[in-house]
């Protein structure tokens, strides 16, 4: 039995208690009204109403059951479903269940709560509306209609949908969820139906009470067996260019995935780890032959490049770009307005797109503390490469990452993000940073100590970075914050 047809026979029991009345939730119909403004104005009110309502046809308003044709049943579902997609915007969702009740046939009609409110007449003003009060259906006032809009909710780009109404075989054949529980660790589904619940409950599919569904940007973003499949999304796939050189001149191979975030993200991910110059180490008395990149790093970036990425910007998609002393990771979108640059490491998690960013964490692809680029920057800082290098211009944002260089291969600027980095991470980790843990973070021994205090001096000098201790006049065991931290300490003394 579907919940809503259980929830509404506990309802309808109690309503039918002496003294009988309709409760807010119901409307009781011996059969179809040949008024259908009237039979519009229910609507609105039930999609208006928090949890929905539920027409019960074959209840008379004294309460008496009157059963129902197999005709009248179809006539009446029809009907009703009608005037959900036709006289009312936004269309509301309905489902129905024909039941036989204390030994009579009668229909439920069921109206879901609409995420858009206020639901109201088509063509008309969104005060030309309904609400159910005291058990009857009446015209909402301007009262109401504020409230209404005050608990809208507007629909995010995960739930829209990215296909047309489909049947069930076909979305089963759209999408494929197996790996995904290979990722989660779990069994995949035993049949189609537990599938399809299961897509459902995940946000990948929106399942229709006539039958079929229809599949989320969600569902095609992260799942779908071949992106080109989906008007919105043939250009969408992550895009992955070896160039020969350290410029675009020439590109070595130039890549594109077909399949869904999620089902192609390792397959990706060890692609471009096969693609990354190599240097030899000795390790356990043995040369091997490793990755100038940490893994671990690209990992975070390139999934937080997917997941954060602004898909109302067309013509782009997420590009890794390799090339032999860098590589760069340039996603579609800005920063959003609450984010900066200088604080993008080690702030609360934060997603225009959270839905995906969700699905991600729970598939093992990437974090969801917002510690994931904590975690690549202290890679970069094991590997002893350059600092990460975070940009953004008006439609996109690249964050770049850099073969090893020495001190005095790295620009001044660089040199200055190195320091201010450190201290960040230091600063994320409950701890400090001081002249001898940047020189440890630059592969740099204690006869150099006078170069790292210049560049500690210039970063405080530049208001990168400030002394935790104001009144430490001991310049060699001085510990150092971001500014931002040392302004928000003052503050809070």
């Amino acid at each position: 039995m579907k919940p809503w047809v259980e929830k509404t026979l506990k309802v309808l029991i109690a309503s039918l208690e002496p003294p009988c009345s309709e409760p807010n939730e119901l409307d009781w119909k011996v059969d179809l009204s040949s008024d259908s403004k009237r039979l519009g104005e229910h609507l609105m009110a039930f999609a208006n109403h928090p949890g929905g309502g539920t027409f019960v046809f074959g209840l008379d308003r004294r309460g008496h059951l009157h059963s129902l044709t197999i005709h009248e049943i179809d006539e009446i579902a029809n009907k009703v479903a009608n005037l959900g997609r036709e006289a009312v915007e936004p269309p509301v969702k309905i489902d129905h269940q024909g039941i036989n009740f204390r030994g009579k046939d009668i229909l439920l009609v069921h109206v879901l709560e609409s995420d858009i409110k206020p639901v109201h007449r088509r063509g008309k003003p969104i005060d030309d509306t309904f609400i159910r009060s005291g058990g009857s259906t009446r015209r909402a006032d301007r009262h109401d209609v504020g409230s209404m809009m005050l608990h809208s909710r507007t629909p995010r780009w995960e739930t829209c949908h990215a296909s047309l109404l489909m049947d069930d075989g076909d979305v089963i054949a759209a999408l494929q969820i197996d790996p995904l529980f290979q990722m989660m660790g779990k069994d995949p589904p035993a049949n189609n139906e537990e599938r399809l619940r299961w897509m459902e409950n995940s946000g990948l599919i929106e399942r229709q009470p006539s039958g079929g569904a229809f599949i989320t940007n969600l569902g095609a973003i992260s799942a779908a067996n071949d992106l080109t499949q989906f008007t919105a999304f043939a250009q969408r796939s992550a895009r992955v260019i070896v160039y020969e050189g350290n410029n675009r001149i020439k590109a070595r191979s130039d890549t594109s995935g077909r399949r869904g975030y999620a089902l192609s993200f390792q397959q990706m991910h060890s692609y471009i780890m096969g693609q990354l110059p190599k240097s030899e180490v000795i390790a356990q008395a043995l040369r091997e032959t490793v990755p100038l990149y940490p893994s671990l790093a690209l990992r975070e970036i390139i999934a937080n490049a997917l997941i954060h990425q602004d898909f109302t910007i067309t013509g782009s998609r997420p590009t890794i770009e390799i090339f032999s002393d860098r590589i760069e990771i340039t996603n579609p979108g800005k920063l959003l307005p609450s984010k900066t640059i200088d604080r993008i490491i080690g702030t609360m998690p934060e997603s225009r797109n959270e839905r995906l960013a969700s699905a991600f964490f729970l598939y093992n692809i990437c974090e969801q503390r917002g510690s994931g680029l904590m975690r690549a920057g202290a890679e970069v800082e094991l590997f002893g490469l350059p600092p990460i290098r975070f940009e953004e211009d008006s439609s996109h944002f690249k964050v770049t990452l850099f073969a090893p260089q020495s001190f005095a291969q790295m620009s001044s600027a660089d040199r200055l993000n190195a320091c201010y980095q450190h201290t960040l991470l230091k600063f994320c980790s409950n701890a400090r940073m001081t002249n001898k843990s940047l020189r440890e973070r630059l592969k740099m021994p204690e006869k150099q100590r006078s170069m790292v205090s210049r560049l500690i001096q210039e970063a405080v000098e530049k208001g990168l970075i400030a002394p935790a201790d104001p009144a430490n006049t001991s310049k060699r065991h001085t510990e150092y914050v971001p500014a931002w931290a040392a302004r928000e300490i003052t503050l809070h003394n």
